[in-house]
């Protein structure tokens, strides 16, 4: 079986010259923007993956690596013929990560709120805006639209999706639909709704104006002046003299002024470029002002004109200063616009007259229209080039958060992209504040770091640093280094660590150049200090395949791999497996690091995995649906999310189009924190839905988990009108358990949930609708019937349900039972972490804090046992102990609970300052937690006589 496998392997060509980021023509070459110091130019046209998306790589960068170093035992017999042999430690390259990093994180998010709260005091002052003061309105919604994206800047690097919510999006492709209303706020400045929206439509109350040629007769009568326009002779144009001065100051002056046309009553207009059709019109619009000054309300244009004479009035109106006549064409030049090609027609004669509607209107299409936009030459001048900024910037639309958007769509395609680094090149011409611009700097370090451009990086970074990004400083040393200046990198960093509080970055950073044992000490600080740094575990495992330790290799990357999923690290664990020729565990894990990523590109982008899962199925038993059913539930039972998550795929594989599965894969995707793969299968759930009532149950899920409980409690309701059915149900009741907490709420969404098991299902949904209904039964203290509930769900192996059985045993002061029923999850459950934490809570002080520790040591990240820890230290009076606990996972997790409990033991230390830091960073991440709210406002009225 072996050899058959490394034979077909063999087979594919991809041992030599794998260790270069080349490729053969057509081929994919898989994260190239992550090879952390940059590849060669040669690779720079192939697509990456999101530069705002922290990972590093297993590519190599230079030929020399041509032949890998594997062990010489024969412990590992299948080693010779793995695809490119074994990872080595010196081809792993961690990123410099493309998003503001601060040194210290909670003093900026609370400068931060600082700024954001003056902001909206101000506009609060203000009740009502006078026409005079329109602009100073619109230039501080800029600031607030500013602030906002500051704060999504700085929260960016935390990785924790929750903070960075996105709207809701229905359209067909997650990626390339753009939501609409988002769109319209980066361009439309607040002027105006959108061009597809009725507010540009004519009134319908109002009433149908004669044509152009009809009116001429009634004109005629009244007519005390003629223009003679067109070419030749040109055509008289009778117009009534009062009503052409009133479109604007400069036609009043010609008509009623010092110049000679004031005492004419035929005037020569032929050389103003202006139509016999064209002056009609504007003769129209101007008569129907209704009090004669052009501006009032009832003044428009003639219906259905047609777009070549609106652009000529747009003309006319521009050179002669009608405002009035000039807004009116814009908005129906506007809401014409219905489709790029529409856009690319008018944006062209929009900023030639400065139209900032119509480029609005321009803008917004090519804006839905991205990617695929950023492909046309036209449009790319536009919005990528120096002088398109100039045109959009007399037009309004130079924004810092248009190219800021724009700059992340195209570095998310290819970030390697001259249309990357152009529009990078164009926000930071765009950047005022500074955090504007040590963003822009910064990415643009990254993107010639991705280049291979070093030189060009080590200059950008240099900028950004100069700006203040004391991170862009690990940028100069990668690309000092990579210009072959080792030496200088490291002493870089080295003052870097002296002159500022240590942080796991900085240690990483400089592991990089340094070897042996100092390498390692480095590598073991920066994960005491960062335990989520993923570089590390990576570079200790490999290393410790390199000394023919590869249980402890899987060992070491199992630690990340249990609280962080990763596709870098389900390669590599695959990679392992494939080394002891454990082709399950090998086939397990690319099958889940296939659905976190479609287009995942294995072994140094050499083979793509679903080609790779294709081989090893030959060389494992084959399971038919039933199978895997039987594996789906022994997984789900076992709390083995990557396992379930492999099953699954296979499922898929059966049956691409099944919708429930799809959801289901989404499920596991959440509970893996994996919400950007886990949204793409909800929308894959939808649009393979055969009915209407499944689609509306996903979309409703689609849109509960992006923040919209009222519409996702509609489609649900609309859902269950079609068709009573088990999902419809759920979502109902998930929904209102979520938003009210009522005793009769609560009741409601109980029956709700046994409606929902008396709709056909399988087990592992009723197990689910069970356990949840066991607690809430909980919450409204009926335990008898909660344990009832709990024990229904064990008895259909969801085994999450003894976390509920324990809490009832506990409220019934039945202690030891809840202990034994939390140890029967931690022996059942793969991942065990959160059962150790639960279990400490039915234990005494020292057996709670053995639990606690080994919840940390499972999954750093959860918060509980470092509050824990620190409230027993701070009962002791041992306070200073207490903050150094809750300073250490906040320096890597910044977490409202923990910076609230950090603040309420300053302010019981009397220190007033500190407590208002950690609450507006706090704030930050939640400004209507109550309890903060209270805290910083005490602590605002402590500090204010000192102040």
């Amino acid at each position: 079986m072996q050899n058959n496998f490394l034979t077909t392997i063999r087979s594919l060509k991809i041992i030599d010259g794998c260790s270069g980021p080349t490729t053969a023509a057509g081929g994919h070459h898989h994260q190239n923007f992550f090879l952390g110091a940059g590849g060669d130019r040669s690779s720079s046209s192939s697509s990456a993956p999101s530069l705002l998306r922290p990972s590093f790589s297993l590519h190599s960068n230079s030929l020399h690596h041509r032949h890998h170093h594997r062990p010489s035992s024969s412990s590992l017999p299948a080693a010779d013929g793995l695809p490119c042999g074994l990872p080595s430690p010196d081809l792993l390259s961690p990123s410099v990560d493309p998003f503001l990093r601060p040194v210290d994180p909670v003093s900026s998010l609370s400068l931060y709120f600082r700024r954001l709260h003056r902001a909206n005091e101000d506009e609060n002052e203000v009740d009502e805006v006078d026409e005079g003061e329109e602009e100073v309105e619109e230039e501080e919604g800029r600031d607030l639209c500013d602030l906002y994206l500051e704060q999504r800047a700085l929260l960016r690097h935390l990785g924790d999706p929750k903070l960075l919510a996105p709207a809701p999006n229905l359209d067909e492709d997650d990626d390339e639909e753009r939501d609409k209303a988002d769109v319209w706020f980066l361009v439309g400045d607040g002027e105006a709704p959108p061009p597809s929206s009725a507010a540009s439509a004519p009134r319908s109350d109002a009433p149908a104006l004669p044509s152009l040629d009809e009116d001429d007769d009634e004109e005629r009568d009244e007519a005390d002046v003629w223009f003679l326009v067109g070419e030749g002779e040109g055509e008289a144009v009778p117009c009534v003299r009062s009503a052409i001065a009133a479109l604007s100051k400069p036609l009043n002056a010609l008509l009623y002024g010092g110049f000679a046309e004031a005492q004419r009553d035929r005037i020569d207009f032929s050389r103003n470029g202006v139509s016999p059709r064209a002056l009609r019109a504007a003769r129209r619009f101007a008569r129907s002002s209704g009090d004669g000054d052009g501006y009032g309300e009832a003044a428009r244009l003639p219906r259905d004109l047609p777009r070549d004479l609106l652009l000529e009035l747009l003309a006319f109106a521009n050179k002669f200063c009608c405002e009035a006549l000039k807004s009116a064409c814009d908005a129906a030049l506007a809401a014409s616009v219905l489709a790029p090609d529409d856009a690319l027609l008018l944006i062209d004669p929009a900023l030639e007259e400065s139209s900032s509607l119509l480029v609005a209107a321009c803008l917004q299409s090519f804006l839905r229209d991205l990617p695929r936009s950023l492909h046309d030459p036209e449009i790319a001048r536009l919005l990528c080039g120096a002088e398109g900024r100039e045109l959009l910037a007399a037009a309004g639309h130079a924004s810092f958060a248009l190219y800021h958007f724009l700059s992340h769509v195209a570095v998310e395609e290819d970030a390697t992209s001259n249309a990357a680094v152009m529009l990078l090149e164009r926000l930071a011409e765009s950047a005022a504040a500074p955090w504007q611009r040590q963003l822009a700097l910064h990415q643009l370090g990254c993107v010639m770091l991705a280049r291979g451009e070093f030189k060009d990086a080590q200059r950008w970074f240099e900028d950004a640093a100069a700006a203040g990004h004391v991170y862009s400083l690990a940028g100069v040393a990668r690309a000092k280094f990579k210009r072959g200046h080792k030496y200088s990198a490291y002493k870089l960093m080295n003052s870097i660590i002296d002159d500022h509080d240590p942080a796991g970055w900085m240690y990483q950073e400089r592991s990089l150049y340094c070897i042996g044992k100092e390498k390692m000490a480095d590598l073991r600080t920066a994960t005491d200090l960062d335990p989520t740094l993923v570089y590390p575990y990576m570079y200790r495992a490999v290393s410790l395949l390199e000394d023919d330790k590869i249980g402890a290799a899987i060992a070491e990357i199992n630690k990340i791999l249990a609280f962080r999923v990763s596709t870098e690290c389900l390669e590599l664990r695959a990679w392992f497996y494939l080394a002891l020729e454990d082709y399950e565990g090998a086939l397990q894990d690319i099958r889940a690091l296939m659905t976190l990523d479609p287009d995942y590109m294995m072994f140094h982008g050499k083979i793509h995995g679903d080609h790779l899962i294709e081989l090893l199925r030959q060389h494992v038993q084959q399971w038919d649906l039933a199978d895997c059913w039987m594996q789906l539930y022994d997984r789900w039972s076992a709390v083995d999310d990557i396992g379930s998550l492999a099953v699954v795929h296979q499922m898929l594989a059966k049956e691409p189009g099944n919708s429930s599965l799809r959801f289901r894969q989404s499920l596991l995707l959440l509970r893996l924190n994996c919400q950007k793969a886990a949204m793409r299968s909800l929308r894959l759930a939808r649009n393979h839905s055969t009915h209407e009532y499944e689609r509306l149950v996903y979309e409703g899920w689609i849109l509960y988990d992006t923040g919209h409980r009222e519409e996702a409690l509609i489609k649900a309701e609309e859902s269950i009108a079609i068709q009573r059915s088990f999902e419809a149900f759920f979502l109902k009741a998930y929904v209102l358990a979520d938003t009210s907490l009522e005793t009769t709420t609560a009741l409601y969404v109980i029956q709700l949930l046994e409606q929902a098991n008396s709709c056909a299902s399988d087990n592992l949904r009723k197990g689910q609708a069970h356990n949840n209904m066991g607690s809430i039964y909980v919450d409204c203290d009926m335990l008898d019937e909660a344990a009832e509930c709990y024990l229904k769900a064990l008895g259909i192996k969801h085994t999450r349900a003894h976390q509920g059985l324990a809490r009832v045993y506990y409220l019934k002061n039945q202690k030891k039972s809840a202990y034994d029923e939390m140890t029967k999850l931690i022996e059942k459950a793969k991942n065990n972490a959160s059962a150790y934490e639960k279990r400490s809570e039915y234990c005494d002080r020292d057996m709670a804090k053995s639990d606690l520790n080994m919840a940390t040591r499972l999954d750093p990240t959860r918060t509980y046992p470092y509050r824990y820890r620190a409230a027993v230290l701070m009962d002791d009076h041992k306070e200073e102990e207490a903050i150094a606990e809750l300073s250490r996972v906040i320096a890597f997790k910044l977490d409202l609970q923990l910076l609230h409990l950090r603040a309420a033991f300053y302010d019981s230390m009397g220190d007033s300052a500190a407590t208002l830091r950690d609450c507006e960073a706090a704030l930050c991440l939640d400004p209507a937690h109550a309890d903060t709210l209270d805290l910083y406002n005490k602590a605002r009225e402590k500090s204010e006589p000192q102040s």
